[in-house]
């Protein structure tokens, strides 16, 4: 993201140095920077951005290598919100106010500095992203789906409201998508076409101080109160993620405290309660972002109802720590932000941002691996590896050279190399370059319109709906649309994957026929099946195994659904339910219970657990199995456990189970049943030993 930048100059990534009233940059002499005959001296090294953007790199990433890692590690963002909000308003007021005291108003060279901006961002992501896009064709057409929308919206900075507009989730787990990340920069963008007329008319409107400082906070905290308005628990929270409007609180924080320090002698960051305070409110204020980066996982509204605010609001401060002042010496805070290696991820952090999420994605479908295994773990270190690789190739080859001699510039060099008589090598570079953006613009053309998930959802959409099971077709394929398997009862033993309900016991007692009879294994068409899109992608397994069965099941389905669903079938449940919700949007306990105590207790009931790559997996999968404590008709059936070492049994997106992948999921349910009665009746179930698949 824009953020991830070394200063807000196209400038090579010299050290950004810090003037009573402004931001100095160590680029050359055609930035805004003042010249040496007219602008204030030189002042102290600004120190500790960049070890700050490269703390918020790591969390971003390492969040997107696995949630469970660091559950609020998405926060990193707003962390970069508050960055740039600081240094773009800090280097506009500098413009502004140098234009000042020439002699003239206050103003703003606006497209200089667009172009500034194009400079800093367009080389690198238009690298990415025909890199990436050229690379997932090789590695999983899926990856492709939607991606000439990506690509529109990441080079015009408007993914947030393009993805908003397609009605796409950010938090919907069905389609990774190569360019997903790129709505941060759109936000950031959106925010730096606009602000620079807003500056202006502040500086010209007040010279005052703290009017220009409430008046960027108050925009802040509207946005973040916007934001805790339009979101609606256990709904998707994507409008008020991706909204330029609803998530601003870091920039405008980030500005308001630009405008602070802009003020003669630093204003309040200048006086003295500020250098006593300074110390206990970094503590407090990395104390704070720390436990949210640890603790605050996307899951529920606490995010988008304080948490984003509140971490934006830490960071303002840790920013305003690493500000020197009149009177302040070299801090720790700054001298450990200042170390070497966080300096060179800080420099380095937009193009890791850019490139860690197709990495991570082609890598994740290249090389599935079991989550908890050496495999997964030495995966995501390469992913590391390639991201650090790339970034600082594009940081040394596109980046810097385009920010220190801008677009003409560059392209003049390379005119010049092409037509020398000892220009062989640019030709061939130049003929490679040609020949990948052709190729990236067939691929884009020639690109799927869904995923494979999506396709097989859509075409087991009408069965899991509740339609008439398909015809049995002669040789079709168990499992597959188009095979019935006959009916029959359990016979045979074999082996089927554990559960969590609790292990079977004879009772003293041999139970009533009736009893016997209620607590018997159910055959399908005793059977109902209630459930989002893994029961989607499981239903011909699931008839398979359990001919007869009735389903009532839709992509996207949350337990607030389910509970509609039971409640629409109350006068005519079967004797054994099978409830699975949760895959994009967690477990609501209370809701949850309310679809249990619907049911009621005399029917056998087969709770489904959670396999995904969501921070809340782990969570919600216990709050599963808290709502079986205390109900002895309800088992646990632990899709989780079966299907986490098998990474090879899903699709392209990791979640959904490919056709091998139902079959363990229809036999996890068949376990957790047959474990059920047995723990009713005291007698061993035996299962039918089925035809291979």
């Amino acid at each position: 993201m824009s953020t991830y930048e070394r200063s807000a100059g196209p400038g090579p990534a010299g050290p950004v140095r810090v003037e009573p009233r402004a931001v100095r940059t160590g680029g050359p002499r055609h930035d805004t920077t003042a010249s040496p005959t007219t602008g204030p001296a030189r002042a102290p090294h600004l120190g500790g951005l960049d070890g700050l953007r490269a703390l918020a790199i790591a969390a971003v990433v390492t969040y997107h290598l696995d949630p469970g890692w660091l559950p609020g590690g998405f926060l990193g963002v707003d962390v970069f919100f508050v960055v740039s909000g600081f240094l773009i308003t800090t280097l506009l007021v500098r413009e502004a106010e140098q234009a000042r005291a020439g002699g003239g108003r206050a103003t703003v060279r606006l497209g200089r500095f667009y172009v500034r901006r194009a400079r800093r961002l367009l080389p690198a992501l238009v690298v990415v992203i025909v890199v990436a896009t050229l690379v997932a064709r090789v590695v999983h057409p899926d990856l492709l789906v939607h991606v000439g929308r990506s690509i529109a919206g990441a080079l015009t900075f408007t993914t947030n409201w393009v993805e908003i507009t397609a009605g796409a989730s950010y938090f919907d787990q069905t389609a990774p998508q190569l360019f997903v990340n790129t709505w941060s920069l759109a936000v950031e963008e959106q925010f730096y076409l606009l602000w620079p007329l807003a500056v202006l008319a502040l500086l010209t409107l007040t010279t005052r101080t703290r009017p220009r400082v409430a008046t960027a906070a108050g925009i802040g905290v509207a946005s973040a109160a916007l934001m805790a308005l339009l979101v609606v628990p256990g709904q998707d929270a994507t409008r008020v993620y991706y909204g330029t409007d609803t998530h601003l609180v870091g920039l405008m924080l980030g500005a308001a405290l630009a405008f602070a320090y802009a003020a003669p002698g630093h204003g309040p960051l200048g006086a003295p309660r500020w250098e006593a305070a300074r110390r206990p409110a970094l503590v407090a204020a990395g104390a704070v972002l720390g436990l949210l980066v640890w603790r605050c996982g996307e899951d529920g509204s606490a995010p988008f109802r304080g948490g984003i605010a509140l971490a934006s609001l830490a960071t303002t401060v840790l920013v305003a720590g690493l500000l020197p002042t009149p009177g302040s010496g070299r801090s720790r805070w700054r001298t450990v932000m200042d170390a070497p290696v966080l300096g060179w991820v800080g420099r380095r952090s937009y193009g890791i941002y850019l490139w860690h999420w197709p990495v991570a994605v082609m890598v994740g479908l290249d090389e599935p691996a079991a989550r908890g295994t050496t495999a997964y773990v030495l995966t995501r270190v390469w992913v590391v590896l390639v991201t650090l690789a790339c970034a600082d190739l594009s940081y040394r080859f596109v980046e810097a050279p385009v920010r220190v001699w801008g677009f003409r510039a560059c392209a003049a060099m390379v005119l010049r190399a092409v037509l020398s008589p000892f220009g062989r090598l640019p030709r061939v570079v130049a003929g490679t370059t040609v020949l990948l953006l052709l190729l990236t613009v067939a691929v884009v053309a020639t690109a799927p319109r869904r995923t494979s998930t999506e396709a097989m959802l859509d075409a087991n959409a009408a069965a899991a709906a509740g339609d008439p099971t398909p015809v049995s077709t002669p040789g079709a394929t168990p499992g597959m649309p188009g095979y019935t398997a006959p009916a029959r009862t359990p016979s045979a033993t074999a082996s089927a994957p554990s559960t969590t309900a609790p292990a079977p016991t004879t009772t003293a007692k041999a139970p009533s026929a009736a009893e016997a009879a209620r607590w018997a294994m159910p055959s399908g068409g005793q059977m109902d099946v209630f459930g989002d899109s893994i029961v989607v992608g499981s239903i011909h397994a699931l008839q398979y195994y359990f001919p007869g069965i009735r389903s009532d099941a839709k992509s996207n389905r949350r337990w607030s659904d389910g509970l509609a669903q039971v409640q629409a079938h109350s006068g005519d449940l079967r004797r054994a339910v099978v409830l699975d919700f949760g895959t994009n949007a967690g477990v609501d306990e209370a809701t949850a219970r309310r679809v249990l105590d619907l049911v009621g207790p005399d029917r056998m009931v087969v709770l489904v657990t959670i396999f995904g790559k969501a921070s809340w997996i782990d969570d919600a999968n216990a709050t599963i199995r808290r709502l079986a404590q205390g109900r002895s008709n309800v088992v646990v059936a632990d899709w989780n456990a079966a299907i986490a070492p098998h990474p090879e049994l899903l699709q392209s997106d990791g979640i959904h189970p490919t056709i091998t992948g139902a079959h363990l999921f229809a036999k996890t349910v068949r376990a957790a049943l047959a474990q059920l009665s047995e723990q009713h009746t005291g007698t061993k179930v035996t299962l039918p030993d089925l035809p291979a698949f």
